[in-house]
């Protein structure tokens, strides 16, 4: 019986090393397979090669790129607004949210401003940006962090609304304040849904951040993809969208990770790697 139980975990071993290196690999043939249809519809004249050039010639131009000083001042520049706008968001919002979900009275007070605020696109808020701070850092700050902040917020909030009720009042009775309940009950429940606040809001940091460099001005990527676009520099306007692109997928690699790492317990990461 020993025998069979270790055989069928051997086999279960095998299966996870075996998708999680099949994984990367289709991936891999994933992008060249896109990257091989994007040259061959601009080589054979199927869009005009003026605007998009051949993929071939956008990966030296990126090439050039990468061992160019500026272009990875202009990649601080990104990182700092996205990391800026990111954290503030996610502290804002993470101590609102605790506030709010934890709080019938809080929450009957703030659905309202809540549901009237959110559904408002930050790209709106340029004018009172650029009205307030001009094309200084603080103009692209505003749009992060309104944008990513309600990602958070909604969040954490349904976070702390799933406390289960037998668990809070067990502490209770106990005669745990406030504080350890909010610090042993509410808080593990909370940190899955807060994960996903963040992993949704660093997404949408970057965006913004881009577009606010795109349309404001500030500096970093999206003000050099206007000044190419304006220039005609056709491709290296789409080296530096390929370089944002890439950008945005180590931040999604990097946030999953400390993800999985910090939820370690819970039960659905370890499901995930338990398949």
């Amino acid at each position: 019986m020993t025998a069979v139980l270790n055989t069928m975990s051997e086999v279960r071993r095998l299966r996870r090393t075996s998708s999680s290196s099949r994984g990367p690999v289709l991936g891999a043939v994933g992008v060249i397979g896109f990257l091989g249809i994007w040259e061959l519809v601009s080589r054979l004249g199927l869009v005009d090669s003026r605007f998009v050039p051949p993929a071939s010639e956008v990966l030296v131009q990126f090439g050039v790129y990468v061992v160019d000083k500026a272009f990875w001042r202009d990649v601080g520049s990104t990182m700092l607004s996205w990391s800026l706008g990111l954290a503030i968001a996610v502290i804002a919002a993470t101590v609102l949210g605790f506030l709010i979900g934890s709080s019938r009275i809080m929450e009957r007070l703030t659905h309202s401003t809540i549901e009237f605020l959110r559904p408002v696109p930050s790209v709106a808020l340029i004018p009172l940006a650029v009205l307030l701070f001009g094309t200084q850092i603080q103009a692209g700050l505003l749009l992060i962090v309104y944008a990513a902040f309600w990602q958070v917020l909604l969040q954490v909030i349904y976070g702390a609304k799933d406390v289960d009720p037998v668990a809070d009042s067990t502490a209770r009775s106990y005669g745990l304040s406030r504080f350890q309940r909010i610090r042993y009950v509410t808080w593990p429940t909370a940190l899955p849904y807060l994960m996903t606040g963040i992993r949704l809001a660093a997404a949408v940091a970057l965006i913004l951040a881009i577009t606010a460099e795109l349309i404001i001005g500030t500096d970093g990527l999206g003000k050099q993809i206007a000044e190419t676009r304006e220039g005609g520099a056709i491709t290296s306007m789409y080296a530096l969208i390929l370089a944002t692109g890439l950008i945005g997928v180590a931040i999604n690699l990097v946030v999953r990770f400390v993800e999985r790492r910090t939820l370690a317990w819970h039960t659905s990461v370890r499901m995930e790697a338990a398949g």
